[in-house]
């Protein structure tokens, strides 16, 4: 069987799917790879997988005339490369690649494979976002073979509304449980490194200081809490930055509140802090927070898709990502509570979503019926 990843950028394909890739080529299937790696070169582990890769110039504005050139240059690879199947991922890519496919999936019977990880339409989604992205979402999965989803939001959706063959849940790409088995770490170094009190009560977000991250709430929360012993770290980087130390000096906690930057070293830093955090407005199904309850962390999170898929009243908390008083709510709530009881109940949930389980799931899907 021949196979052809296709996602927008070479960073999605470098984080998530290694082991996607290596599952396929050890059941004897050839795997390409077509993504745009202009900025990030792919991992040399997928030459050594004999996978061949082919750039296209995909943009992740969907408004970028590149798009135009990537659907002929995709267009030009499908036809030479007697695929059985395209499976691709990430909003743009995903469009212009069952665009392409419209006649191959006719003339030579090729089968169209699209993981959507989360949607930009969803309960509580901007009126602008279900005019734009559903309709278009909803046409393309006509030329769809299997589509996969990967929150149960989006599962039921997409099995009600959409057209493509047959809709599948897999709940996410799969983490590495193994890389949180015997994790050593100084707490107490390590908190002095992020300049944290050791004996604060640290609550800690990883993700892009953007609108959609909504850390302001998060800080908006530790004002309201008003104690000082509450600290909040985040690892990240992002054009809100300057907004979000602003707002924490405009509201007396910019003490509390600590900005780490990218980290290479998020399993470390789980393991020093109390509650992990996670106040988005839009997530599909969060590897960040999964890595948290692997970490045995209790969790608070917004109450939207895909978090109330992994964290329920036994693992922490949910809030209103609109309201900083139902997460100082929920902070509190957990604060309150057992958190190791917590931590340890979100550790073994974790296991449902290891990257074995997801690979058999995948494996299932690529394999049977086909």
């Amino acid at each position: 069987m021949k196979i052809l990843y296709i996602t927008t950028i070479s960073l999605t394909i470098n984080t998530f799917f290694k082991p996607h890739i290596e599952m396929l080529v050890k059941k004897g299937c050839q795997v390409d790879i077509a993504c745009n790696y202009s900025d990030l070169e792919l991992d040399g582990l997928y030459s050594e997988l004999g996978c061949k890769s082919y750039q296209i110039d995909f943009s992740r504005s969907p408004l970028s005339k590149d798009n135009i050139k990537a659907y002929g240059q995709l267009k030009a690879v499908i036809e030479n490369g007697e695929y059985d199947i395209v499976h691709c991922h990430t909003p743009n890519a995903s469009i212009i690649t069952r665009l392409v496919c419209r006649k191959f999936r006719k003339k030579n019977g090729i089968k169209v494979f699209y993981t959507a990880h989360g949607f930009h339409f969803y309960k509580g989604a901007p009126k602008l976002n279900w005019a734009v992205y559903y309709p278009v979402e909803k046409f393309c999965s006509r030329f769809t073979d299997k589509l996969i989803t990967i929150n149960q939001e989006d599962y039921e959706l997409a099995k009600s509304k959409f057209k493509a063959k047959q809709v599948c849940y897999v709940p996410g790409v799969g983490i590495d449980l193994s890389r949180f088995e015997n994790v050593q770490v100084d707490k107490g170094a390590k908190r002095q490194e992020i300049g944290v009190p050791q004996d604060a009560m640290l609550l800690f977000s990883v993700g892009e200081l953007n609108d959609n991250k909504n850390h302001q709430v998060m800080i908006k929360a530790l004002a309201r809490l008003d104690d000082p012993t509450i600290h909040y770290a985040i690892a990240g980087v992002g054009e809100k930055k300057e907004y979000l130390i602003k707002l924490a000096q405009e509201l007396g906690v910019s003490e509390q509140v600590h900005f780490l930057g990218f980290r290479n070293d998020i399993f470390e830093l789980n393991c020093c802090v109390d509650i992990f955090c996670f106040p988005s407005f839009r997530e599909g199904l969060s590897a960040s927070l999964m890595e948290a309850m692997a970490s045995s962390l209790p969790c608070v999170v917004s109450h939207i898709r895909g978090n109330v898929d992994l964290i329920d009243d036994k693992g922490g908390a949910l809030f209103d990502p609109h309201s900083d008083q139902s997460c100082a709510n929920a902070i509190s709530k957990v604060m309150k509570s057992d958190m190791q009881g917590i931590g340890m109940y979100n550790s073994d949930k974790a296991k449902n979503f290891g990257v074995l389980p997801v690979i058999d799931k995948v494996e299932r899907i690529y394999f049977e019926s086909n």
